[in-house]
């Protein structure tokens, strides 16, 4: 699909399934990207992925879904920071997934920084974003979505007025940071259950009251899924690095069996 396309759909709330990259393999993203996912995203804070290899990691994601169903290449930026998110856009990204937002004004100045004057503050130099979203920024800003990670104790506390940011298209649940905030002691940690599952739900809640999308990250089919049916208009399955071992550590225990 293209840039417009899918930020309609995730502006409509519509139902939508991505994949999380964090190997700088651009062979294997465009595998990734012909199979039917909407959108891959490139992460560029926790992955191993400079910025040459979000220019790669984005020409994959084009060519890959120009063989399948259409898969855009998002960005998770490093920071907040009009930087980052100027040169994933201008690299191409259909969007950008900002970690670390905690607060109303966090949420406003990830916003202008994704958006040309008089809206915002990002600088025009759309070296090859240009050839695909359009040179105009008016266009360039209907093509691409902003998205506000929620993953703090702040961000938690503050969540609705980040979700009435104006321009804001929706939020972003990073479910590791989001544990350790509700108390956990490590992701995943069974003894904080109950928050982090109230947490989750006051997130997708919050954001519907808003009319924003809501995403979540997930490790399996399964739990996006069940996301999905708990109130996520998005969610990701991730990701490349850890399915690659799974397979592989799976393989080696059938062959030794």
């Amino acid at each position: 699909m293209s840039s417009k396309d899918f930020a309609d759909r995730l502006r409509a709330r519509q139902t939508l399934v991505g994949y999380w990259m964090v190997l700088d393999a651009p062979p294997a993203t465009e595998r990734i990207a012909r199979i039917g996912y909407d959108y891959v995203v490139l992460d560029m804070q926790h992955g191993l992925i400079g910025y040459q290899g979000l220019v790669n990691g984005l020409l994959a994601i084009d060519a890959g879904g120009a063989l399948g169903d259409g898969a855009v290449g998002l960005a998770r930026v490093e920071a907040n920071d009009v930087t980052p998110i100027g040169r994933a856009l201008d690299a191409g990204a259909s969007g950008v997934i900002v970690p670390l937002i905690n607060s109303a004004e966090d949420a406003r100045r990830a916003v202008e920084a994704c958006r040309y004057p008089p809206v915002g503050v990002r600088s025009y130099g759309p070296m090859r974003s240009s050839l695909r979203i359009g040179p105009k920024p008016e266009e360039a800003g209907a093509a691409t979505v902003v998205l506000a990670m929620i993953e703090t104790t702040q961000g938690l506390a503050n969540v609705a007025e980040i979700c009435a940011t104006p321009g804001l298209d929706g939020v972003y649940v990073g479910p590791s940071d989001l544990c350790l905030a509700v108390g956990g002691r490590y992701p995943g940690d069974p003894d904080v259950a109950e928050p982090f599952a109230a947490a989750v739900q006051l997130i997708a809640k919050t954001a519907a009251d808003a009319g924003i999308a809501a995403g979540i990250h997930t490790p399996d089919g399964e739990t996006a899924q069940r996301r999905l049916a708990e109130g996520y208009t998005f969610a990701t399955v991730a990701g490349d690095l850890n399915h690659l071992e799974a397979a592989a550590a799976g393989h080696l225990e059938i062959a030794r069996s």
